[in-house]
């Protein structure tokens, strides 16, 4: 990329890299390492190499925490909404989730889907090449995630 004069690295990060909770360290540090590597690399690239950083809250597809992290991160990233939100995870996992809160056109939307995430990252890499997205947090409207 540099040789050619220009490229763009689009990594894949997450809200866990933001803030260190309980039940998520190495995740979390994992993450925050490619958010300094993102950084180092745009930095030292002087402008050649786009660099952007995406950051998903929560991606309940992905069964992120009941592998990789414990339930004390997912109360860690909730916060104060750890109930609430909670109860959202158990409707959706049931199939009982109000239809407001499925639809990506509601404010109420809660639960990301991997295709919006998809979205924002070729957002993102369609912008002209004088435009560079550098960190975006990628979120359902209604979510409860605080980090």
């Amino acid at each position: 990329m540099m040789a050619q004069g220009q490229g763009h690295v689009v990594n894949l990060s997450s809200i866990y890299g933001n803030f260190p909770v309980v039940g998520a360290g190495v995740y979390g540090a994992t993450k925050a390492a490619v958010n300094f590597l993102s950084e180092s690399l745009r930095v030292e690239s002087q402008g050649k190499i786009k660099v952007t950083i995406v950051k998903p809250t929560g991606v309940p597809a992905t069964g992120l925490s009941a592998a990789v992290v414990n339930q004390d991160a997912v109360v860690g990233i909730l916060g104060q909404n750890v109930l609430s939100y909670g109860e959202k995870f158990a409707a959706f996992a049931e199939g009982r989730m109000p239809a407001e809160e499925l639809d990506a056109n509601n404010v109420q939307y809660a639960i990301l889907d991997p295709a919006h995430l998809a979205d924002q990252i070729i957002y993102a890499i369609n912008q002209p090449w004088g435009v560079s997205i550098g960190d975006i947090t990628v979120r359902a409207s209604g979510d409860g995630y605080i980090l």
